[in-house]
């Protein structure tokens, strides 16, 4: 099966030309052996951008040798005038061929000068899978580069010939894909998936971390300042991977260990990922002492170690990304900043309505301010709903094309009810096509006291929660089940398609607790059920009244 980039492309809903493109990449996943990678745009293009990859561009194939076959796809009706191939916009008809060749050697001319040794081959197809061309010599398009109704089985099998799957690898093909990945602006996103990070690539229209990459200045001290869904993680990912690429030595530091091992899983080789504690860990284990995590004060023995520890030079580093900075602590800042090579470049990221733990704010003097307060994640009336919950004096601003996802919420009265109103919970978002694996079932209440915390099962549904323990590599260990489940503080920093969050129940709407709604509301990008205590819900619908 060809990998597809972006992946996460069978979750999302589709109609007219856009449905007929996603029957391609399906057609193409299902067809194409593993040795191709498929470059897509669809539904990964902001509305207010309208276009596909590169141009008149639908898909871009690479084969192991790095060479690209590229793919036009036109739905509908065409024209065959005396030009050649003609589509109608609105009410303007464009020659098909024209697009296609301004494409192709527009894409030629960057990937030419971002390829620093061989060149790749690059060759383009037509493929018109609802009509049939009459005059295929007059088309103004090799035929031989045609795919029309009339051949549409046979696409794979003419792509494979076009661009064969046993040409010998170069290593040309990873400057391709870099450069395809740029090109998409593709950004990281962790979400959960059976406890498992995987890849869901999103495209955000002048992305945090896009812009943010571009400013220069010495030394290199950012403060980013951005609200939930703004491109955080996915900027401390690319610059991650900008940092490998450029031969320097980058260091990733969050506070909560669930998002630390989704970032280890997806950040690029020669990264260094951990949570504060787990790095203090690891420097101490290096300089020959093991910790007892059995004995009481445990953590506070390693950072009293990290105060006083003077780096190695296997612990010095050209680029230090903290993350979750809100939850970080005074004397950490000071910790990790001596892991810093003289003329490394620091980053430091946080949410300040994120922290859930009432730490004061981390001073940084002389560094310089980035403020990001777009949320591209969550769908517009879920933001709407809680910039109601927080008031005028916390602004929100929603990003997502998304609308029409209204908030469910199911009020619950004692703990039978709770578990019922959960079940209820998550059967409307099967109900609404979401798979289990696309659904995260996310508690108010910590994992030490909630309820959930001792069921396997809800229900029919069999659950995949964390036990707690973690194997001889460090990873932690899940219970065998297909619905995820965690609570508010240890899935800061995720997200999934369809969010339960449920055991919400408090008496006033205070700070603490509109900063953990706004965590666990913010988690969503489709869809969110909340299933609250009916003396909650009273405090809400008072709010938003």
């Amino acid at each position: 099966m060809a990998h597809i980039i972006p992946e996460g492309w069978q979750a999302m809903p589709a109609t007219g030309a856009e449905q007929r493109e996603i029957e391609t990449l399906a057609q193409l996943a299902a067809g194409l052996p593993d040795a191709y990678t498929v470059y897509h745009g669809v539904h990964w293009t902001r509305v207010n951008q309208g276009h596909a990859l590169v141009g008149e561009i639908d898909f871009a194939i690479v084969n192991p040798a790095g060479n690209l076959l590229l793919i036009e796809q036109k739905s509908g009706f065409l024209s065959e005038t005396p030009e050649g191939l003609a589509k109608q916009y609105d009410k303007q008809e464009k020659l098909v061929p024209a697009q296609m060749t301004r494409s192709a050697e527009a894409l030629r001319a960057r990937l030419n000068k971002y390829c620093t040794a061989d060149k790749p081959r690059q060759d383009s197809l037509l493929y018109c899978p609802d009509y049939q061309v009459k005059q295929p010599g007059s088309a103004g398009i090799d035929p031989a580069r045609i795919v029309d109704a009339g051949k549409r089985e046979h696409l794979v099998h003419i792509i494979r010939t076009l661009l064969p799957e046993d040409a010998p690898a170069s290593p040309v093909a990873d400057e391709v894909h870099r450069f395809l990945r740029n090109e998409l602006r593709l950004v990281a996103d962790v979400a959960t998936v059976a406890g498992q990070a995987r890849t869901l690539y999103t495209r955000l229209s002048g992305g945090l971390a896009e812009w943010a990459r571009c400013i220069e200045f010495e030394p290199f001290r950012l403060r980013v300042i951005g609200t939930a869904g703004s491109g955080k993680t996915q900027l401390a990912l690319n610059v991650l991977q900008d940092a490998v690429a450029a031969g320097r030595r980058p260091l990733y530091v969050c506070y909560n260990r669930p998002l630390a091992d989704h970032v280890a899983l997806i950040a690029p080789a020669g990264s260094t990922v951990a949570t504060y504690h787990q790095l203090c860990d690891h420097i101490l284990r290096s300089a020959g002492q093991v910790p007892d995590f059995a004995q009481p004060g445990a953590f506070q023995m390693l950072e009293s170690f990290m105060a006083g520890y003077q780096p190695e030079p296997d612990w010095q580093f050209d680029e230090l990304v903290i993350d979750e900075g809100q939850d970080f602590q005074l004397v950490w800042r000071d910790n990790l900043l001596k892991l810093l090579q003289p003329d490394g470049r620091a980053w430091w990221l946080e949410d300040p309505m994120q922290n859930l733990y009432g730490r004061p704010p981390v001073e940084l003097p002389g560094w310089v301010h980035l403020r990001a307060q777009i949320n591209y994640r969550t769908p517009r009336d879920i933001l709407g709903y809680l910039q109601r919950l927080v008031g005028p004096e916390q602004s929100i601003e929603t990003g997502s094309p998304l609308d029409g996802s209204e908030v469910e919420i199911l009020t619950y009265n004692g703990h039978a009810d709770l578990m019922d109103k959960t079940k209820t919970a998550i059967t409307r978002g099967l109900g609404a096509g979401f798979k289990k694996d696309m659904i995260a079932v996310v508690t108010y209440r910590g994992r030490e006291h909630s309820s959930f915390t001792p069921l396997d099962r809800l229900g029919p549904h069999a659950l995949r929660a964390f036990t707690g323990q973690y194997d001889l590599l460090g990873s932690p260990i899940y219970s065998e089940g297909e619905l995820f489940i965690d609570s508010t503080h240890r899935f800061k920093g995720q997200s999934a398609p369809c969010i339960i969050f449920t055991e919400i129940d408090f008496v006033e709407l205070d700070d603490v607790t509109l900063r953990k709604l706004f965590v666990g509301m913010t988690r969503a990008t489709m869809k969110l059920v909340m299933v609250v205590s009916e003396r909650a819900a009273e405090a809400m619908l008072a709010r938003v009244a």
